[in-house]
């Protein structure tokens, strides 16, 4: 089941202060980032675990499995030896955002509510305010997580810098 971060932050006397958040689990941030170190690289092209390991800042002892679950989900071509590496297997424009973090964090699923199968899992569900409400934002996170290409990703990085805001803790 999958964590997402999200960071909250909440309007109070005058200032933002951090609110609890969802996760993303570490090894999903890495393996995005692998992706988009190849994607970064051009459909075709080559390089070596160990250069997307030190240009993407990824602990060495994370690379490998990293590496050889996006293979195993097939979002990444391994060629071993001396002109060996690692490549995308398709064009970076028919990889999502989702695609990795289900590789690594399973089926996306924002509330166990949702995933109530009869009466008796949920007391409320027939009457449930709520659920219906967790359905629409699981729909709307599922459906911005598979627009987001990495294709995407490297022409905004290649573009001007983002303006990220800033929020004070309270």
């Amino acid at each position: 089941m999958l964590t997402i971060k999200i960071n909250v932050y909440l309007w109070s006397n005058g200032s933002f202060r951090t609110a609890k958040m969802l996760r993303i689990n570490r090894q999903t941030d890495y393996a995005v980032r692998v992706v988009l170190a190849l994607a970064k690289l051009g459909e075709g092209m080559r390089v070596s675990s160990a250069d997307v390991q030190r240009e993407m800042l990824i602990p060495p002892a994370f690379i490998s499995r990293i590496v050889a679950q996006l293979a195993r989900k097939g979002l990444v071509q391994t060629f071993p030896g001396r002109d060996g590496g690692l490549s995308l297997p398709c064009p970076a424009s028919k990889i999502t955002l989702r695609d990795v973090v289900e590789a690594f964090e399973g089926p996306i699923l924002l509330s166990q509510c949702l995933k109530v199968k009869g009466e008796d899992d949920c007391p409320f569900q027939t009457n449930c305010p709520v659920r219906s409400k967790w359905g629409r934002v699981q729909v709307a996170m599922m459906r911005e997580m598979a627009a987001i290409t990495f294709e995407s990703l490297v022409e905004e990085a290649a573009g001007a810098p983002m303006a990220v805001p800033v929020f004070v803790d309270a």
